[in-house]
């Protein structure tokens, strides 16, 4: 079973929004401003200046102090590293960035589900892109609070960035624990395991089986002479991972920003990866004005292109009724 054809859906969409559905960015400085200098953040930003990815790394954060210490901590660690210019701003330096990552938002505590603190973290995803549109920001804005894929659609119900410029890092995170779940059973490389989880980035989430690819080899056939695969328990396990990193240190960190820095090496680069990120979808998952993760092209510009892989009739329903779930929550909490 297909989905819809995803270039027409996001072709149809030309001229909807007034406008604001693809817009070429224009092209400000190569700096990366990092709203929330919590756990998330300041490990993106140290991943970013190891990686030399960009030359200026701001950080901005409501508790100034805690931005001043992390960049100055940072800048310690940058004279061993690739140069970089490193400081604790405002909005106001973000006006010029070619990236803004949000990872501002409310946290989660032990079991409690990313769509549970939907509400607080709506407030302050919606306070941050107002006041990077009142700076003039007119870059990629990438957003990293959870429930990323509702804090996607509140990102661009908040401001005036075109869709293409707004996505979220929705299941990279997801397909890569897949990725290496997979790896450690075949006892092979993960970068030999082709495989993807769509949809939210959450309990509802669908890892699709029937596209793994192991060495280019379809997974049924990949494990006709290996130990047969627990399809229920490997997606299971992916699934509930975040909780239990949480249960035992209270946070997650390293691999949400490592998911943080990949997404902006597509874009600085212009990569054209193909990546599974939270984008607006209309007309493609059944379920339209929501944000969910799709595979995507990503560039220079944001969102290249939506794709829609084909997925068997088990995993197109429950790719829809994940939607439903994301719908479910913007309208109860009226975001």
């Amino acid at each position: 079973m297909r989905l819809r054809d995803d270039q027409a859906a996001w072709n149809d969409l030309a001229g909807k929004f007034t406008g604001r559905w693809l817009m070429t960015v224009k092209e400000p400085a190569d700096r990366v401003a990092i709203i929330g200098a919590g756990h998330v953040g300041a490990t993106a930003a140290y991943a970013m200046m190891l990686r030399g990815l960009f030359p200026e790394i701001v950080l901005i954060d409501d508790n100034h102090a805690l931005a001043l210490a992390e960049a100055a901590d940072l800048s310690d660690a940058n004279a061993l590293a690739r140069p970089s210019r490193i400081w604790a701003g405002t909005y106001d330096d973000a006006a010029g960035a070619k990236v803004a990552v949000i990872t501002a938002g409310a946290a989660t505590h032990g079991s409690e589900s990313r769509l549970s603190v939907a509400a607080r973290s709506a407030q302050i995803v919606r306070g941050c892109v107002q006041a990077l549109d009142a700076a003039g920001f007119d870059g990629i804005l990438l957003i990293a609070a959870n429930p990323v894929d509702v804090m996607t659609a509140i990102a661009f119900n908040s401001g005036s960035l075109s869709a293409n410029q707004i996505l979220g890092t929705g299941t990279l995170l997801d397909s890569n624990r897949l990725r290496q779940m997979l790896a450690a059973h075949f006892d092979v490389a993960a970068s030999a395991v082709d495989a993807v989880v769509l949809g939210e980035h959450g309990d509802s989430e669908v890892a699709i089986f029937s596209a793994i690819r192991v060495g280019g080899i379809p997974l049924q056939e990949f494990q006709t002479y290996r130990p047969i695969l627990d399809i229920s328990a490997v997606a299971k396990s992916v699934r509930e991972a975040a909780y239990s990193i949480v249960s035992g240190k209270g946070y997650t960190s390293f691999g949400i920003a490592t998911a943080i820095v990949r997404i902006c090496e597509s874009i600085i680069r212009n990569e054209r990866a193909v990546l599974p990120i939270s984008t607006l979808m209309h007309g493609i998952t059944g379920v339209d004005g929501i944000a969910i993760s799709m595979p995507c092209i990503i560039g220079a510009n944001g969102v290249e292109r939506v794709l829609t892989p084909l997925l068997n009739a088990e995993e197109a329903d429950a790719l829809q009724s994940s939607a439903l779930t994301i719908q479910g929550v913007l309208d109860a909490q009226s975001l």
